[in-house]
């Protein structure tokens, strides 16, 4: 089950439909419209304005889709729900393109701006949809008749478990669950869901089987006596990137909390990980591209100086890296201009302070404007980090924050930043315990996140660094 081959077959047939539908609409114009203003029918010509338009108006296509949300979770797909996602956003582009494109036009009578957009959004809709149609429609397939299917966990092994097992293994249709196995939350000598699935082992567990078994969805089925411990499961599981579903009581489908996907699915909470609207995530990642590709350019000369200045004030390499946890607690290696003497962790892992011996005098120089964090630009077009968010941490310090604070695996539900609330609020942190302090206002930023509040935190923390604060 290959995600991104998958996806790149919408992003190929979009791409492709995209160009097609703007030829026959480059062509209709030509045809049957231009022909009254001019009172003869000029040549269709496929010159360099229709070469540089067919690939500008398949790019705009593209991105609009990508904001949309389009591409995102490919193998989990309503039909129904894709044909009124496709019309809207199709809808919204032809408009935008009529009013940027198409009314500069000089047309013999109005009605026929309302031709050349009807002509637009008809085939435009229709050469985009079918492809859809027909990938969709062959997932779908495969996974109602469980040839496709996506790793699930119980977590719980008694009575409300083997319940909801039954109930999924013996729907009509699949809705993709393949069950891998269940852990348990109270030991026990036997489970009733035993003779089913095997048990791969308790709570404490949890976190290394979902990354072993490579879980993609998290069922909890919990006796009623095991209700307490709910709120470590989730703690366990927020920071990961899984579909987590709960048994729904009769009150919860009376209020209205359980939604259902499809038909012959079993009525289930799904615990929603949506921090912003879907485009809105898609719009804070494409400005943290262009801004972190911008900075790299502009930056360019100072970044030459750094590197230089490095090397002719401290033996040791140009570059610090070294291994950061990030969004869903996967690890990625983070890049610094080094700032330190190279021994500087010698007798192990420590946090710097204001007055640390250990940096250099030119890494004073660098921290002081937050020059030393340059590359990290570099982590942000990989995908590593996001411009605004939690910063990231060792899992050393990870570790010894979770004793105290378990709450902080919640901040690893978005990608670390290079910047964030907390380090404009709070500033540096240089222990364990102002770690934690910091916490609280890193928590309010993932409850708050908006594209608007990101542009704050950045505008802030330029002022306090043009003001020489340390933060």
């Amino acid at each position: 089950m290959n995600k991104s081959l998958h996806t790149a077959k919408y992003l190929f047939f979009d791409f492709i439909t995209a160009m097609i539908s703007w030829t026959l609409f480059y062509i209709y114009r030509s045809t049957y419209i231009e022909p009254l203003k001019f009172e003869y029918k000029p040549p269709v010509e496929f010159n360099q304005r229709y070469w540089l338009g067919i690939i500008t108006i398949a790019c705009f296509w593209i991105l609009l889709y990508y904001l949309s949300g389009y591409y995102k979770d490919t193998f989990r797909k309503s039909r129904l729900k894709e044909l009124a996602q496709t019309f809207f956003t199709i809808l919204i582009g032809t408009t935008i393109i009529f009013f940027i494109a198409i009314l500069n036009d000089q047309v013999l009578y109005y009605r026929n701006y309302y031709k050349l957009f009807s002509f637009l959004l008809v085939v435009h809709f229709a050469l985009t949809y079918v492809p859809r149609l027909i990938i969709t429609s062959i997932t779908n397939y495969k996974v109602h008749t469980r040839k496709l299917g996506f790793n699930t966990l119980i977590i719980g092994g008694n009575r409300k478990a083997l319940d909801i097992y039954q109930k999924i293994e013996n729907q009509p249709k699949s809705v993709g669950n393949k069950f891998i196995g269940f852990i348990s939350i109270v030991n026990k000598e036997k489970y009733l869901l035993e003779k089913h699935l095997k048990k791969l082992g308790n709570l404490q567990d949890l976190r290394q089987i979902i990354d072993q078994q490579s879980v993609e969805e998290v069922i909890i089925a919990l006796e009623s006596t095991e209700h307490k411990e709910i709120e470590k499961i989730i703690n366990h599981l927020d920071n990961k990137n899984l579909i987590i579903k709960v048994i729904a009581s009769m009150y919860d489908i009376l209020t209205g909390k359980v939604k259902m996907a499809h038909i012959y699915s079993t009525p289930l909470i799904q615990i929603s990980h949506s921090l912003m609207p879907t485009w809105l995530m898609q719009a804070k990642l494409l400005i943290d591209l262009i801004i972190s590709l911008l900075a790299l350019l502009i930056f360019s000369p100072l970044i030459l100086f750094l590197a230089i200045g490095i090397k002719l004030t401290s033996k040791g390499p140009i570059l610090y890296s070294h291994e950061r946890i990030g969004q869903f607690g996967k690890p990625f290696t983070l890049y610094k201009f080094r700032s330190m003497y190279t021994d500087a962790e010698k007798n192990g892992p420590a946090l710097s302070s204001k007055d640390d011996n250990r940096i250099t005098p030119f890494g004073k120089f660098m921290r002081k404007a937050k020059l030393d964090e340059l590359p990290n630009f570099y982590n942000v077009l990989r995908g590593d980090m996001s411009l605004v968010g939690p910063r990231p941490e060792r899992k050393y310090y990870i570790d010894r924050i979770v004793e105290k604070a378990p709450h902080y695996l919640h901040l690893q539900k978005v990608k670390p930043g290079i910047t964030s609330w907390g380090q404009v609020k709070y500033g540096y942190a240089e222990n364990v315990e102002q770690m934690i302090e910091r916490l609280q206002y890193d928590i309010l930023y993932i409850e708050n996140m908006s594209v608007y509040v990101d542009f704050k935190i950045m505008i802030y923390t330029i002022l306090k660094i043009l003001k020489g604060k340390h933060i």
